[in-house]
């Protein structure tokens, strides 16, 4: 996982940005992002009720969790799994806040749900 404001490293493997809103004031060359996968991110509804309520990040992930479970998120789900086996990636995500995101959200429910 890295913010997608942090400079690409070799390492990084394939890089996806998990957000829905593409990040602000980041070039599409720049940001070197290999995919955009927008179904896996969080609904517009549950990002602007979480945005900035870091007291609620249990309520955030359980809340995530039920929204990957539907179809166009298992579609996006899939994909991500499949280029997972492939090599290494990087889940690229635009907040601040390092600990209390969707990408961390999204790899801890990764890990429960091989």
């Amino acid at each position: 996982m890295k913010r997608v404001y942090a400079a690409p490293e070799a390492s990084d493997g394939t890089r996806i940005l998990v957000d829905r809103l593409w990040p602000r004031g980041i070039a599409k060359d720049k940001a070197r992002i290999d995919l955009w996968l927008k179904d896996i991110a969080p609904s517009d509804a549950l990002r602007e009720r979480f945005h900035g309520k870091p007291e609620d990040w249990e309520a955030f992930c359980e809340a995530y969790a039920q929204e990957l479970e539907e179809e166009a998120a298992q579609a996006a789900v899939k994909e991500l799994r499949d280029l997972l086996k492939q090599g290494p990636v990087t889940l690229l995500y635009a907040a601040r806040d390092e600990n209390h995101n969707n990408a961390v959200a999204l790899k801890a429910w990764l890990e429960e749900n091989q």
